[in-house]
């Protein structure tokens, strides 16, 4: 067996070589084994052998402002959809961050630092399990006295507890009395088709990698306590007095901003009913993850805005944030352009989900249908943070990409899409600006050699800077060189079919490879190459220039090696000006060098080249005059 395995490996890898397909492209080991079992495919499309596990969970929760504990009982029905007997189950706690004893990027305050979790009750089917989380990690792992087979559920039934840190950054307190609540509970790490067991520890660079569950969840709050949360709220009756639920619902239908409870209403007790105890129920299914914030004085604003012009579909949009958040009193109306324009221009697609908040606290983080931004005290900087959070609903939220080895495979969009609406919001200038300083200015002045890694470093192995100019900057130009290559009709019905192929799936680097070329009808495993595998950088250098009568031309040589559209701008003689651009297209055949030439009867004067947010090196030597 192990003989005729390894004569269908050779043959699929010659026979994906001479298709020009696969072996252009450098492909781990494991991977390659993903493709030969077919659970994935050269087209780009996943396989006719994909699977994907899925947990069903039910969980009720309660937060204790005075003690500042978070504590829950859950139920996750797990289903191993794989062709594998899963002898352990892996519980993934990212919250353990906190324990001094966890692997961190950076330094941290003793206000960071907490116990982490305790696990009271443990129980897999009808097994009981004596783990009490006091040695692991953010991933503990769970050896099962009857194993898991293929095709088959095992229910987990977990009571647990832990302790808000007292320096909120992605979640923890965010004062005295707001708190936002993230990765709150355990769950079963992701096991999947190419790397089995998803054990990589989190840390605080790495973001996540979960699987599409199903969530019915509770809070049980204090009165007066507003829980926003991520999935629809199922009974506002039950939590929030008459008038409050009435101005709920409508915003629901509304193009209105409301003002849902002021600063007064809250400080008077009208807004949530008077019990001691009040229990939110939230439900969301076929999502990644499910979070929660509350306060008892935060305002709260919402409205709604029609994403799918086709269904007339809408989706509520909420923010919560204190008196001083002056940033956050324009949240809903800009939540309601951001939403408008991703689901109609780019990436085009329909928002996915019902609603979007925006709470205010430290994190500028994106979760599922909530963002957690922080005050910055400039309206036109947090309205592009907000814009590049909600902008992740689609990288990885609606396409379940692996943030914790591939970063670039979500940041880099979430930049690119940002990038774009800021064009639509503040002007091309403006954005062009914004875009070079904040995105690209630090990674092409730095010279040192972990700028230039691959893009197709796995992010758990970059640190520092390295990882978030590979993550963001340079994986965002890869995006809009491509886009620039193609044209935006080819590029958007290419984006389209590799997010639909994979929507609710576990894309990695090779399968949007693969769709993009399929979808686009190209081979364009050499742009990817040239960006993704290299360690090349920007840096055009004008090399050789003639002007003659009827004749001129220019060598430009590529020095740093990235495949990048620019423009050529002519200066004649006469005074009159002239504009060239060129794609990405231009170094396919030679990506070291090329020449121009532009037949006409006037004389050249000088050549300026000009990458835009394609920053050069050193664009000392982009200019070439003639004497």
């Amino acid at each position: 067996m192990k003989k005729n395995y390894t004569l269908l490996l050779l043959f699929t890898i010659a026979f994906l070589a001479q298709n020009g397909i696969a072996q252009e492209l450098y492909t781990p080991r494991n991977i390659k084994e993903a493709y030969l079992k077919e659970s994935r495919s050269t087209t780009g499309k996943p396989g006719k052998k994909y699977w994907q596990n899925k947990g069903n969970y039910t969980m009720e929760i309660s937060v204790n402002p005075d003690t500042k504990i978070v504590s829950g009982t859950e139920s996750i029905v797990y289903e191993n959809n794989s062709n594998d007997t899963l002898k352990t189950i892996v519980i993934r706690f990212v919250n353990n961050l906190h324990k001094p004893t966890s692997p961190r990027g950076g330094e941290v305050t003793e206000d960071f630092l907490s116990a982490g979790l305790t696990l009271t009750s443990l129980k897999i089917n009808d097994d009981i399990y004596n783990e009490n989380a006091k040695n692991w990690g953010t991933v503990g792992s769970v050896k099962l006295k009857k194993p898991l087979l293929p095709h088959t559920k095992a229910t987990l039934n977990i009571d647990w507890n832990y302790p808000l840190s007292k320096e909120s950054g992605r979640e923890g307190q965010i004062d005295d009395s707001t708190f936002f609540v993230a990765y709150s509970y355990p769950r079963v790490s992701v096991y999947d088709d190419y790397n089995g067991w998803d054990r990589l520890p989190h840390t605080d660079r790495q973001e996540f990698y979960n699987d599409f569950n199903d969530y019915t969840f509770s809070i049980k709050a204090p009165k007066n306590y507003v829980v926003y949360a991520t999935g629809d709220l199922l009974n506002p009756d039950e939590v929030l007095q008459a008038e409050y639920a009435a101005r709920l619902k409508k915003s629901y239908t509304t193009d209105e901003v409301m003002h849902i409870a002021n600063e007064q209403e809250m400080k008077d007790g009208k807004v949530t009913l008077q019990n001691d105890m009040n229990t939110w129920k939230f439900k969301a299914n076929s999502i990644s993850d499910v979070c929660f914030g509350l306060s008892n004085h935060y305002l709260w604003d919402a409205g709604s805005v029609v994403v799918d012009n086709k269904t007339n579909r809408r989706v509520s949009t909420q923010a919560a944030y204190d008196v001083k958040g002056t940033d956050f009193i324009k949240s809903v109306k800009n939540n309601n352009y951001a939403l408008a324009w991703f689901s109609n221009n780019w990436p085009g697609v329909p928002y996915p989900f019902s609603k979007m908040t925006a709470f205010q606290g430290f994190a500028d983080m994106e979760y599922p249908m909530m963002v957690n931004d922080s005050q910055m005290g400039d309206p036109v900087f947090a309205q592009l943070v907000q814009d590049h959070e909600i902008a992740h609903t689609y990288f990885p939220f609606y396409m379940g990409i692996n943030e914790s080895r591939y970063a670039f495979m979500d940041e880099g969009w979430a930049t690119t899409l940002e990038y774009l609406i800021g064009i639509a919001e503040h002007g091309k200038e403006a954005a062009d600006k914004f875009y070079k300083n904040f995105r690209v200015n630090r990674y092409i002045n730095d010279k040192s050699a972990e700028e230039d890694q691959p893009i197709i470093s796995m992010s758990s192995q970059l640190s520092g800077v390295g990882y978030g100019n590979n993550s963001y900057g340079k994986a965002s130009l890869s995006y809009l060189a491509l886009k620039d290559l193609l044209g935006d009709d080819l590029f958007k019905k290419a984006l389209h079919n590799y997010m639909q192929d994979w929507n609710g799936k576990h894309p990695i680097p090779w399968d949007y490879f693969y769709s993009m070329n399929s979808s686009a009808g190209k081979n364009l495993n050499w742009f990817f190459n040239n960006w993704f595998f290299s360690n090349n950088y920007i840096d055009l250098a004008i090399i050789n220039s003639s002007s003659k009568a009827s004749n001129n031309s220019i060598s430009i040589k590529n020095e740093g090696g990235f495949a990048i559209p620019f423009d050529i701008n002519i200066v004649y003689v006469d005074g009159t000006k002239e504009t060239v651009h060129k794609t990405p297209a231009v170094w396919e055949a030679n990506q070291k060098m090329v020449k121009f030439t532009f037949r006409g009867n006037k004389k050249v004067k000088s050549v300026i080249l000009d990458g835009g947010i394609f920053m050069d090196a050193t664009p000392i030597n982009n200019i070439w005059i003639n004497k």
